[in-house]
């Protein structure tokens, strides 16, 4: 409730702002025309929080990844480059590369989400919004996903914009951190300090109430 997805699929376009900026490359994102906007698609990838209704159920998952670098003109343009892609994809998020002939009704809620961050890494993003990518997951499941997300920003240099509410994620995945608070920013910097010195009421509120885990994570913090 706070706006954080919301700020996600603004920067997207996926709705429509009613003021301020979208600064990307020191472009504003909001002032483009769709024409405009297009090699943007290609840099700035989103990852669902729901990652069954995310997937076309009609489609294999080779078409869903294909379908990507299709309208973005992004990889090889035949059709034997293209599959050597999906299922060199497919491997780098630890699925198998025969996967990209089944369906998405085959695969657990894990199994989705790795298929929608190959579908993201397909177009070569700089950018990937992750939006609560792991809160529809099971707990181990979840810890998987999240390394998988580290390990693939290590090996692609890709940014990631992480929507989360859950603060022991933050503490694995995140170098910086926005607090939001209906809808408005009320602090930002880096994770360590934030964490451990925060100077607004909200944020010292949201981590007085974390779970002791957490707050013994937090202590930890060098």
């Amino acid at each position: 409730g706070s706006g954080k997805s919301t700020i996600g699929q603004a920067i997207l376009r996926l709705i429509k702002k009613t003021e301020g900026k979208v600064s990307f490359d020191s472009i504003d994102l909001a002032q483009l025309t769709e024409k405009q906007l297009k090699p943007y698609r290609r840099k700035i990838q989103i990852i669902f929080q729901d990652p069954y209704s995310a997937l076309n159920p009609r489609m294999t998952i080779g078409e869903i990844i294909r379908e990507g670098m299709n309208s973005l003109k992004v990889g090889p343009r035949d059709k034997a480059g293209q599959d050597a892609r999906i299922k060199e994809l497919l491997l780098k998020v630890d699925l198998e590369a025969e996967h990209a002939e089944r369906y998405p009704h085959e695969f657990s809620g894990g199994q989705r989400q790795r298929i929608g961050i190959a579908r993201a890494l397909a177009v070569e993003p700089e950018l990937i919004i992750c939006d609560e990518p792991t809160s529809a997951l099971d707990v181990s499941v979840r810890a998987q996903v999240l390394k998988l997300l580290s390990d693939l920003q290590q090996d692609y240099g890709v940014s990631y914009l992480f929507i989360t509410h859950d603060l022991s994620i933050i503490l694995t995945i995140a170098h910086e951190v926005a607090v939001m608070k209906e809808g408005k920013i009320v602090e930002q910097g880096l994770v360590a300090d934030i964490m451990k010195n925060p100077q607004q009421a909200y944020t010292q509120k949201l981590l007085a109430s974390a779970p002791k885990l957490v707050r013994d994570h937090i202590a930890g913090i060098g």
